[in-house]
């Protein structure tokens, strides 16, 4: 097993400088089951040395694959951060690697500690380059049925409507709760457990919350299929970007890349997507988004 390296180390990796970082930089739905998205991957590169990645999910379904693209990257910036997607905890039948749920979670947070990657499990470090200082806080809280179809009140009412409407996320196959019974089961304990740390940070601090699935519904309103939402959250996080005093909101898996504002906070999708969508956008795939500060983007659509 490779050693993890220390602060100091990360911060500055092989041959460089330990300097005050640079740019904190986001993307996330690398989707490298794809060959033009994995040659993306390929060349991802930080415009300097200093910089961080926050990487909100998604990277792909097998475990090699994850290793890969998590290892490439962190060789090239100062710290990469990871927060997983639902991709990453489905338990495809041809992956070599058959754990299902918490298990498989950990195992990749145990891949991200061999390679220096920071997760949700490791101390939230700050970041204190530019637009700093802020506590980078990556956040794993799943989602719970409850951003539902208007009229709907239980999760099998909504979930009716969505399969009438031809919806039904893949998750509902491929993403288990083992050992919880059921994921919004897993989702109201990733919730209780991350909302205990998030108080605990110093409330001098500002933070950036990274979550693979929006932190507030709003995000969702732009979906074709409306009910889909219901695989994208959940309620009980609505007021932590106030509540934990967000400079900013990181988070992915609309593959709708944008930035809006909730509440004058900036909430910033920073989604790669599938090719047949990415070639359809204004802008270059792969691009980085900065985080802190905030840079206004237009919507990439």
């Amino acid at each position: 097993m490779q050693t993890p390296r220390s602060e100091g180390d990360r911060a500055a990796g092989p041959g460089r400088a330990a300097t005050a970082p640079g740019r904190l930089m986001a993307i996330s739905d690398l989707h490298i089951r794809y060959q033009e998205n994995r040659g993306i991957v390929e060349r991802l590169r930080p415009g300097a040395d200093t910089d961080w990645l926050l990487v909100a999910g998604d990277v792909g379904e097998y475990v090699a694959d994850i290793r890969w693209a998590l290892t490439e990257l962190s060789r090239r910036f100062a710290k990469v951060i990871w927060v997983p997607g639902n991709h990453e905890l489905w338990t495809p039948a041809n992956d070599p690697v058959q754990l299902r749920g918490v298990r498989r979670y950990e195992h990749l947070v145990e891949i991200c500690r061999e390679l220096g990657v920071l997760t949700p499990e490791d101390p939230y470090p700050v970041w204190e380059g530019e637009g700093g200082p802020a506590v980078i806080a990556p956040v794993f809280a799943l989602y719970d049925y409850t951003f539902r179809p208007p009229g709907t009140h239980t999760k099998e009412a909504a979930l009716a409507v969505a399969e009438e409407a031809g919806v039904v996320c893949t998750d509902e196959f491929f993403l288990h709760p083992d050992p919880y019974p059921t994921r919004e089961a897993w989702c109201r304990a990733r919730v209780e457990a991350t909302e205990a740390r998030l108080a605990a940070i110093p409330e001098e601090l500002p933070t950036v919350l990274v979550n693979h699935w929006p932190i507030v519904r709003k995000p969702t309103e732009p979906l074709w299929h409306p009910e889909f939402a219901l695989w994208c959250g959940t309620e009980a996080t609505a007021d932590w970007p106030r509540r934990f005093r967000a400079a900013s909101v990181v988070y992915g898996h609309l593959h709708i890349p944008r930035t809006i504002e909730v509440d004058g906070i900036p909430h910033q999708e920073v989604s790669l997507g599938y090719p047949r969508e990415w070639r359809r956008r204004k802008t270059p795939p792969g691009q980085l988004v900065q985080i802190l500060p905030t840079v206004a983007r237009e919507p990439a659509f």
